[in-house]
């Protein structure tokens, strides 16, 4: 079953931000992200974002959390793998 995909006003600047062949490719990565995520090892983020996770798209990387209660994947900042965990 698909989860529910949230993207945080942050992360959407970012995308909007993007040329859009890489916006779009993010947002294709995201999107099957949400609907695979039961059938996914996370790749778990420590330190200050403990209990977030990270995906790699290209050179970018999107940081998110998962709400298996709600099934909410709530991406919280997409980047440039240099700056995404500022």
């Amino acid at each position: 079953m698909a989860f529910k995909l949230e993207v945080r006003p942050e992360a959407i600047k970012t995308l909007f931000e993007l040329d859009r062949p890489i916006a779009k490719r993010i947002f294709d990565k995201l999107a099957w992200l949400s609907k695979n995520i039961e059938d996914l090892t996370p790749l778990p983020l420590s330190g200050s974002l403990a209990g977030r996770y990270k995906l790699y798209i290209g050179a970018y990387r999107a940081v998110y959390s998962i709400d298996h209660d709600s099934k909410i994947v709530k991406v919280h900042n997409v980047g440039h793998r240099k700056n995404v965990y500022d």
